[in-house]
């Protein structure tokens, strides 16, 4: 990663300790993605072990989601008036008590109970980095900062695959969360020691936070915005959706539809994840020359999400013979979408910085919530209606594919622009 070598303001970061901040934070990032995505995982063990139907499983990985997304707006607030270092510690705290919760289930409802705890518990994971970023890296190191945190959390999710498909055998998976309080504890000293204190005063105070003018303390200049509006379905529908496939569906899929064994799963997961640390590694580098050569994230935006659309009616179509290869490409085209979340942090000022990027994050990790448990309602659905199993997921991804498009054609038709990006 490279930094600007002096810092253009006096709360900028140079480069050693911008490096260390952001191995911090990623550190964190890699926990919480690692968590997000073991679920696909563990799938095939948990459906067996606690009787679980597709719904069930829609729900159980969703559960994460739901807690993610609830907490996301008090998080805006609190990131803008307390700053990153000590949100995120308050936060992971919980992701902690969440691992050993997890781990002592005896129920889905208690599965189910300390699914929410974790994604509460790593609601800051992402947003806190981003905030701090906001202020401490200049525009071009943002935007690959960002990339590179999706890299990280690419990272964490190929450790969910195949690793955790290994120790299950030799551990069981209730010590894997052991295992992983830890590594999450571990991440809390390393925030705690190289995170810098946040001194509210450095931050400019935007224009609108005058006397009389209180509004500015909550969301409405966020909802307000028209930019924030046009990508918000986007981000709700296709990427939220993308993350539900790459983090549950693509599992099922290969197992229910495709026929793979569970290892086979398991290797077909890692390679999709391992195909999205390298996308989000390549946007991170060449990101700074994309937006030298007018390619902003709304434009990107434009060219890339109707390929992701074709990759996702085809794998539909193909049925059967898709497998993670499909999947792997249709994560891959929807990357593009991960450059809208630092593209609204942009857009706003950097007082409400923190609000705008837990704003959009909700909108994404709701739509992730939806996607993974309607999913799993519709498949199950189009089977009692009569449907063979390979039909009914084709039929669900059907209905998805068609929020997909219509999202898409909210975003052409509002037409609306980021020239802070």
């Amino acid at each position: 990663m490279t930094f600007s070598p002096a810092a253009s303001r006096p709360d900028q970061l140079s480069a050693g300790p911008a490096i260390l901040v952001f191995l911090a934070f990623a550190a964190a990032y890699f926990c919480s993605a690692l968590l997000r995505a073991i679920t696909a995982t563990l799938a095939p063990v948990l459906t067996q072990e606690f009787a679980l139907q597709s719904r069930d499983l829609g729900l159980l990985a969703g559960g994460y989601f739901l807690g993610f997304a609830a907490v996301q707006l008090p998080l805006g607030t609190w990131l803008d008036r307390h700053g990153p270092k000590r949100v995120i510690l308050w936060f992971l705290s919980l992701a902690v008590l969440g691992c050993l919760a997890f781990s002592a289930a005896g129920s889905f409802a208690g599965l189910l109970t300390a699914r929410i705890l974790l994604g509460m518990g790593v609601g800051a994971c992402l947003m806190a980095a981003l905030t701090g970023y906001r202020r401490w890296f200049d525009p071009a190191t943002l935007l690959r900062a960002n990339s590179w945190m999706l890299m990280t959390g690419s990272l964490g999710m190929l450790t969910s695959t195949l690793p955790v498909q290994w120790l299950m055998p030799l551990t069981g998976w209730r010590p894997l969360f052991w295992l992983l309080a830890v590594l999450i504890v571990l991440s809390m000293v390393a925030i705690a020691r190289l995170v810098p204190r946040w001194r509210l005063a450095d931050v400019p105070a935007p224009a609108a936070a005058l006397p009389g003018r209180s509004e500015t303390l909550g969301y409405a200049p966020i909802w307000r915005s028209r930019y924030f509006r046009s990508l918000a379905p986007l981000g709700f529908f296709n990427y939220g959706g993308m993350v539900a496939v790459q983090t549950l569906w693509a599992g099922p899929w290969m197992l229910q539809v495709t026929g793979y064994t569970p290892l086979e799963s398991a290797t077909g997961l890692f390679c999709i994840n391992a195909s999205m640390l390298v996308t989000y590694w390549g946007w991170g580098m060449v990101n700074p020359w994309l937006a030298r050569q007018g390619w902003n994230a709304t434009r990107l935006i434009a060219w890339g999400v109707p390929l992701s659309l074709a990759v996702l009616a085809f794998n539909m179509l193909a049925g059967s013979a898709t497998g993670w290869l499909g999947w792997a490409l249709f994560c891959v085209t929807s990357s593009v979408l991960g450059l809208a979340q630092p593209a609204v942090g942009m857009s706003f000022n950097a007082a409400l910085a923190g609000r705008a990027l837990s704003a959009y994050n909700l909108v994404v990790f709701a739509g992730v919530f939806v996607a993974q448990w309607s999913l799993g309602l519709l498949i199950d659905g189009f089977a009692a209606l009569g449907l063979a199993q390979v039909a009914s997921f084709q039929a669900a991804l059907a209905v998805y594919l068609c929020c997909c498009i219509a999202a898409y054609g909210c975003f052409l038709g509002m037409k609306a622009d980021n020239s802070a990006q």
